[in-house]
């Protein structure tokens, strides 16, 4: 009989463990969508209201971009922007912005 006990035991704490385990996912979820959408009832430049701030920001938020020298998929939020000759390229890191200027200028020096 204290097979079956140990078995009823472990089955037990092993969903005790699952449950807390989901909890724990969906507390960490629910804060990182809390921290990343935009604040609300703020104004825009152009005195729109937040409604039309928040639908914007958060379709921005859901954007991804691709930094062109690691090629790493990044929320287009939480990129380095770099304008270059009219173009917006967008990086995962400074590092990988400044390797991108240096292998411009390097392109350059060679072309001209």
């Amino acid at each position: 009989m204290s097979w079956l006990a140990r078995i009823v035991r472990f089955l037990f704490w092993l969903l005790i463990v699952s449950w807390s385990v989901a909890l724990l996912r969906r507390l960490v979820g629910w804060m990182l969508r809390k921290a990343t959408t935009p604040e609300q009832g703020h104004e825009d430049a152009d005195g729109a209201g937040a409604e039309q701030g928040s639908a914007q920001g958060g379709l921005a938020a859901r954007r991804l971009v691709r930094d062109p020298i690691c090629g790493m998929h990044v929320a287009e939020v939480l990129a380095v922007p770099l304008r270059e000759g009219g173009e917006l390229v967008h990086f995962c890191s400074s590092t990988c912005r400044d390797t991108y200027v240096s292998g411009s200028q390097q392109r350059m020096a060679a072309n001209g």
